[in-house]
């Protein structure tokens, strides 16, 4: 039976999201649940995006959706499904995107990096200072990079992405196994 109060799903792991495929009708008898693609008004919607994944991203095989990790019993790891959302978030698709992914992932995978930018912005701009934006309604704008820029997409440019978006400093932290995970499938020549 699926889990239907919070006192329920206690015993679970708090890092990773529990996957049912099922649901119970109003009838009382279960039928398979039936996912959708992601919402752009529920960016990160993560119990969302971990069953279209697990559903649609053939886990296992090769093609995987790269930074996301999960175990043996398809529990997927809660800071990696956030800086996939997070990374989804602020990249427009176009064919630049898995370079502007890359470099924010790098950004996120050095521990204090992004704190340092925000501490130079703010030393710079002290009339302007960097106020991350928070709650249940965000502003955030994709950023679209031509094709022809993406061999010139640096650590700098990711950094002013999440600058001009005002991510929270915390976030780009509790992303920072996703960027670490991404870039290990990326780079990693298994000998």
């Amino acid at each position: 039976a699926p889990f239907r109060a919070k006192e329920d799903k206690d015993f679970i792991v708090p890092r990773h999201i529990l996957m049912c495929f099922t649901h119970v009708k109003e009838d009382g008898t279960t039928a398979l649940h039936v996912m959708r693609a992601q919402n752009p008004s529920q960016l990160f919607n993560l119990e969302q995006i971990a069953q279209y994944a697990l559903i649609f991203g053939w886990p296992g095989l090769e093609n995987t959706w790269q930074g996301i990790t999960f175990d043996f019993a398809y529990r997927m790891h809660w800071q990696t499904l956030f800086g996939f959302a997070l990374c989804q978030a602020l990249c427009a698709t176009s064919a630049a995107k898995p370079a502007v992914v890359r470099w924010l992932a790098l950004v996120m995978a050095q521990p204090g990096m992004y704190r340092e930018a925000v501490a130079s912005y703010n030393a710079a701009y002290p009339d302007q200072l960097m106020v991350a934006q928070y709650g249940s309604h965000l502003n955030l704008i994709q950023v679209y990079v031509p094709d022809e820029m993406a061999q010139n997409f640096s650590d700098d440019n990711a950094l002013r992405i999440l600058l001009h978006n005002q991510i929270l400093l915390d976030w780009v932290d509790d992303a920072y196994t996703y960027g670490m995970v991404y870039l290990e499938q990326q780079f990693h020549n298994p000998t």
